[in-house]
Order: structure tokens, then C-alpha cells, then sequence
């Protein structure tokens, strides 16, 4: 017997007893666990902004009106240039001057070639300062995010949840679902720290505020 018919042999026995016609909405699941661990009262914002710096990223934060000069800031402080523009993603956000948006159909030597991507985003978590993507409007396939080296992400204040399991109650369980807690890196090499491996080294997050309190005040990292 092969790995897989043995596993597949587990199953099936595991399920024996299950009535043929049942299905997995027919069994209720508790969850009456906890939901979250933040502080009552505590500034989700702020918390985001603390947690995404601990990860060497950096927060902005900007009302609407601004999000354009908050992006032209963020891409001069960084001299990048050509950047990767997902469909969707809306164009009067985009600043004028003399970056190059490039669009999709984009190969892998394309994104290669370019400085960045500018991406919408699906969620946020504050407890582990983490971005969600699920390639929805304005964030585009994987590779455009995972291939080129810098990554600017813009996320709704709304958009931003407390914690794991809310974060997950807003997003499609069938949507391709991509967590991306700071910039790329990894210490599988004698535990020395590298960034840059399997995605960008460098991660920049603007958070729009549409109450315009404290614009800039969640900047943070390095």
C-alpha cells in the first residue's frame, strides 16, 4: 500500500460513522473562544503601527485627500521609481511626476526589472501587525507583491481588525489568501537574519484615516 492510499485509508475510517448525507453546515462548530487580545480601549491604529515596525516596515498614516502626497513621500524617500500597478487599483490615487506605473500583463523578468509594487490590501491585524491580500481589486496576483523589491501597501483604517479570528470573519475562505507580516526575510542560515528571500526587503503601509486624526502620527520603524 502506497503513503497516499494509506492516508486516504485513514480517512475513510475515520469517517465511517458520519452519515452519508451530512454535510459540514449540518455540525455546528463552537467558537465560543476568545476572539481577540487587545486591551479594552486600546488604539488599534497605534497598535498596527507598533506591531508592523517591530517587523523593520513602516506606518503612515493620511486622510484621502492626502494619500496621494503620502505615496509621492513614500516613494522618494525610498528613490524607487517603476513601479508595479495592479488592475483596480484606482488611478486618481496615483501622484503625478516622474514615476512609471507599469501594468499587467507583467512576466517574472518584467517585475524583476522594476523598483516596486503599489498595492490596495484586503485586511489588516493590529496584534500581529500583519497585511492581508486575497488578489482582489487593486492587489493584484501574488508575484506582482512577491517579486520585486520594495512593497507599498495602502489599507483602509477600517479595514483593520484586532485580531486573528476577526480578521478572518471579512475575508472569502476560497479567495488565495496572502499574510504578510513586514518584509521578507529569514534566519534558516545560522540563525543570521536575511531580508529579501521570498518576497521584498523593504515594506512601507499607509494607513487611510478618513477622520484625519492624527495624519502621520502612526509613523514608525525604519
Amino acid at each position: 500500500m502506497s503513503s497516499r492510499e494509506a492516508i486516504l485509508a485513514r480517512i475513510r475510517a475515520a469517517l465511517a460513522d458520519v452519515p452519508r448525507g451530512e454535510t459540514p453546515e449540518d455540525v455546528p462548530v463552537p467558537r465560543d473562544y476568545r476572539r481577540g487580545h487587545t486591551a479594552d480601549g486600546e488604539d488599534t491604529l497605534a497598535l498596527f503601527a507598533e506591531r508592523v515596525a517591530d517587523y523593520r516596515a513602516t506606518v503612515t498614516r493620511t486622510d484621502p485627500a492626502g494619500l496621494p502626497g503620502a505615496i509621492a513621500a513614500a516613494l522618494t524617500a525610498r528613490g524607487v521609481t517603476r513601479l508595479a500597478v495592479p488592475d483596480g487599483f484606482p488611478t486618481d490615487l496615483l501622484p503625478s511626476g516622474g514615476w512609471e506605473w507599469r501594468t499587467e500583463p507583467l512576466d517574472v523578468p518584467a517585475l524583476d526589472a522594476l523598483d516596486g509594487a503599489l498595492t490596495l490590501a484586503a485586511a489588516g491585524i493590529a496584534v500581529t501587525g500583519t497585511i492581508v491580500l486575497d488578489t482582489g481589486p487593486g492587489q493584484g496576483r501574488r508575484a506582482l507583491t512577491l517579486v520585486p523589491d520594495y512593497h507599498l501597501c495602502i489599507i483602509e483604517a477600517e479595514q483593520i481588525a484586532d485580531d486573528v479570528p476577526d480578521a478572518l470573519a471579512r475575508l472569502g475562505p476560497t479567495r488565495p489568501l496572502t499574510f504578510i507580516s513586514g518584509p521578507s526575510a529569514t534566519s534558516d542560515i545560522e540563525l543570521n537574519r536575511v531580508e529579501g528571500v521570498h518576497g521584498p526587503r523593504t515594506l512601507d503601509v499607509i494607513v487611510v484615516d478618513p477622520t484625519g486624526a492624527g495624519a502621520g502620527a502612526l509613523d514608525a520603524g525604519v
